[in-house]
């Protein structure tokens, strides 16, 4: 059975991101769209990337454009796009599809672990999120609608749940 360590996702330049890296880590995944409604949503990703990377969260952005065209420019253009007017500086993979014969593996992967309402898994639209505990477990799918900022409770919790208390040893079990 494939793990969530065990994927891959395409950077720009054609590199490969190993999921296998972010082992202990916190991560949050989203497709996102750079001339969608819920774009300025990246502010907020933004900044739960910078309050949070150095305790463990790894925010990773995966561009689509299977929803109204909505991120229709080349990776170029699109990685541009989030640091001219969002100062994204989290990782923004190469664009990919998150539904239909050519899903990208990461979002086939989120889809089968966590459904959307009503049980479906398909992903309706650009923003959908996906919440990854430090062990690699997908424990929230959240929709286009919720704002980054609200999950940031829950981000702490996990991240809390990742690291020791100050003074202890973490379990080799």
């Amino acid at each position: 059975m494939v793990s969530f360590y065990d994927l891959k996702a395409q950077r720009p330049k054609g590199t490969e991101l190993e999921f296998g890296e972010l082992k202990g880590k916190v991560v949050l995944i989203v497709n996102t769209a750079s001339k969608c409604g819920f774009t300025p949503q990246f502010e907020e990703l933004e900044e739960l990337h910078k309050k949070y990377a150095d305790k463990g969260l790894k925010v990773i952005g995966f561009p689509c454009n299977q929803f109204a065209g909505q991120d229709p420019g080349d990776d170029d253009a699109i990685g541009s796009f989030c640091q001219k007017n969002y100062g994204v500086s989290f990782d923004i993979m190469a664009k990919s599809d998150v539904n239909g014969a050519n899903t990208n593996e990461v979002f086939k992967y989120l889809k089968k672990e966590k459904g959307g309402l009503l049980g479906t898994s398909s992903i309706k639209w650009n923003f959908s999120k996906f919440l990854i505990d430090a062990n690699g477990k997908v424990v929230e799918r959240y929709s286009p609608t919720t704002k980054p900022a609200s999950i940031a409770p829950r981000i702490e919790e996990l991240l809390a749940a990742a690291s020791p208390a100050e003074g202890e040893q973490k379990s080799a079990l």
